[in-house]
């Protein structure tokens, strides 16, 4: 157990539940005519796809096959409900997804969202800054953690040898 984190390597309890409470805050009842589930997933489809240079998200889509459920409600509340609100541009939510899964250490996670932030114009300087700033509040082993992923992302996308991306 390092300083600050329970024995699973988390922010103690206290502070998970004031990060829980202050982001239920920030997000404002929804409107009276709200929109249905499908709406929604709808919403989060096209979003997904805009991040993605206009194909699905794999994960999701496998998601789908065992735990559909599980991959609406993804859909339509975190891309439908949470990803498509104004006031930050889609650079910008990519970089606080890269941080806030660097921190809390779901680098599968993050590794998806720093190759959407790739994709929506971020460079590779950038999310190594990102990684710079998780020792902060998250420590070294994160950080490492994060930068390794963040170098296989690298590698996958950077051209091969043969001149093939």
């Amino acid at each position: 157990m390092t300083h600050g984190t329970d024995t699973l390597g988390r922010p103690p309890a206290r502070l998970r539940t004031l990060v829980a409470a202050g982001l239920l805050a920030a997000v404002p009842a929804m409107p009276a005519a709200a929109l249905t589930t499908e709406e929604r997933a709808k919403r989060g489809g096209e979003v997904i796809r805009s991040l993605n240079n206009g194909q699905p998200q794999p994960t999701l889509e496998r998601m789908r096959e065992e735990f559909p459920f599980l991959a609406e409600a993804t859909e339509a509340y975190a891309l439908g409900d949470v990803w498509s609100r104004p006031g930050l541009d889609t650079r910008t939510r990519q970089l606080a997804a890269v941080a806030a899964f660097a921190a809390i250490g779901e680098t599968a996670f993050m590794k998806i969202h720093a190759g959407y932030a790739l994709n929506a114009g971020v460079s590779e300087d950038e999310l190594k800054e990102i990684v710079y700033m998780v020792t902060v509040p998250a420590g070294f082993p994160r950080a490492i953690s994060a930068a390794r992923t963040l170098s296989e992302l690298f590698a996958e996308r950077r051209p091969s040898e043969g001149g093939t991306p």
